[in-house]
């Protein structure tokens, strides 16, 4: 049983596709609703409730790694082929495994910057294709200018997640179940399942 209650459930909807990160409260209120279809993973927490009048009998809600509920989430209409996630620098830098991806050094976030390598001022978007994790010190070396007219070495390109994915990028201290369950939606080409099955990702 888990101690810890900021472990976050996955919420999928009935079909499986996983839609959210929601606390432990959340997924009581879902239980006690009754907007919950089924239940994967191991169970996190046990939560003790009132004592029913009649009965006598205390109330037990066991909350699962993930959970599928019949309510739709207010933007599943996105989920689709087309879908772009919202870009967030958390996202993108998790994205980018923290790493400048000019000099290759890892950075905590707070020392990261988000560098659009065809800068806007050169009618670049603030897309995910044309933006990556930058240190700083690199970022401010770039300038306004595109690597190449910068003489700089981009070490990866830039990559939109799908829905599956970001919703791995906005996770914290993803289990094991959660993590297999979510890479079971990931593209079979897709990156960010390679450096997860090779052990090479981090877990923010």
């Amino acid at each position: 049983m888990n101690t810890d209650l900021q472990q976050q459930v996955l919420r999928t909807d009935v079909a499986g596709m996983p839609l959210e990160w929601i606390s432990y409260q959340d997924a009581v209120r879902l239980i006690a609703l009754g907007q919950v279809s089924y239940s994967l993973g191991r169970i996190l927490y046990r939560i003790h409730g009132g004592i029913n009048a009649i009965t006598g009998l205390q109330s037990v809600a066991d909350v699962s790694a993930i959970i599928a509920s019949y309510g739709h989430h207010p933007h599943t209409h996105l989920f689709s082929d087309n879908y772009t996630p919202p870009l967030s620098n958390k996202a993108l830098f998790r994205r980018d495994q923290s790493l400048c991806l000019y000099c290759g050094e890892q950075f905590p976030n707070g020392l990261l910057s988000r560098d659009h390598v065809k800068p806007l001022s050169q009618g670049g978007l603030d897309i995910w294709g044309n933006v990556v994790a930058a240190c700083k010190r690199c970022n401010n070396h770039k300038a306004g200018r595109t690597p190449e007219q910068a003489g700089m070495e981009l070490l990866a390109i830039p990559f939109t997640p799908t829905h599956a994915e970001y919703v791995y990028l906005q996770g914290r201290k993803i289990l094991a179940d959660q993590m297999e369950f979510l890479l079971a939606h990931f593209p079979r080409n897709s990156r960010l399942r390679k450096r997860v099955e090779q052990g090479n990702d981090l877990l923010a």
